[in-house]
């Protein structure tokens, strides 16, 4: 692994002219931040050795590099899941590429169903913090100590340096927010009922299918994370309607310019 990490970060740099300071990973329906960054090289996923393809509608599958903000960003147009059929090694892979690229900060965003009842279809969602339920673990394998440690904290999983900024962007420009805890599961189906009951029931605000793996190998590498979730569905008794990826690219795709906005001045903060 660390074999191609080092092979992909090499093709990398011979095509980039600045070192990026931020990495963005950008969810379902919420690529509209592309348009806001000054594009100096669009790398096809399927160009780039040892990177997988995403092969989910509204993710375009491109590695973005230009400015933000002020800061330089490598971005993600398009992530990987673990249901796609790859394996966490393969999920989190650019993250490990990204931090050899230099990367001093991550900021990542995901479409989400809301199991907290207070919550609205459209609400934007600051995580606070993560539970983890996806069936396997990135870090398990043989260790490489170039990656980090063995045994990571994960006390601080999302930067509170971060998060505090962030709410006093979202108040200062009248961003309507929730905080919360975010659960991810397998998918790719959407939850039950029950399913969505027992994921409220354990302490979660919002359920997914990524970031989880992203944030557990930055956080390895001593990354700060930011996080947010936009909740496209409802998880909450007499509010569960049926619900399809087209709905979910749908919601997310209004919310987004709040999310831009969000974004682009905590980037001009760090």
């Amino acid at each position: 692994m660390l074999k191609k990490i080092k092979e992909t970060h090499e093709y990398i740099q011979t095509k980039i002219k600045s070192k990026p300071e931020v990495g963005i990973i950008l969810g379902t329906g919420l690529g509209g931040l592309i348009n806001e960054i000054n594009i100096e090289e669009s790398l096809p996923y399927q160009d780039i050795p040892n990177f997988s393809v995403s092969t989910v509608d509204g993710h375009n599958g491109r590695l973005i590099f230009g400015t933000l903000s002020g800061k330089n960003i490598v971005a993600m147009q398009g992530r990987f899941h673990y249901y796609e059929g790859y394996t966490m090694q393969e999920v989190t892979f650019p993250i490990r590429v990204f931090k050899l690229l230099g990367i001093r900060t991550l900021i990542l965003s995901n479409a989400s169903g809301g199991v907290n009842p207070e919550f609205e279809i459209g609400d934007m969602m600051i995580i606070t913090d993560h539970i983890n339920l996806l069936p396997t673990n990135p870090l398990i394998g043989p260790n490489d100590n170039e990656f980090g440690p063995r045994f990571p904290d994960m006390s601080e999983a999302y930067s509170d340096e971060l998060i505090h900024k962030a709410i006093k962007i979202a108040r200062r420009h009248n961003i309507k927010y929730q905080t919360g805890v975010y659960a991810a599961v397998t998918g790719p189906m959407y939850e039950t009922p029950a399913e969505y009951r027992y994921i409220r029931t354990i302490g979660a605000d919002a359920v997914g299918m990524s970031t989880i793996p992203e944030v557990i190998v930055a956080r390895q590498m001593d990354i700060p994370c930011f996080a947010i979730s936009v909740i496209t569905d409802l998880g909450v008794t007499g509010k569960i309607v049926e619900v399809s990826h087209n709905d979910v690219i749908a919601a997310a795709s209004r919310v987004e310019p709040k999310v831009t906005l969000l974004i682009k001045k905590l980037l001009a903060g760090i």
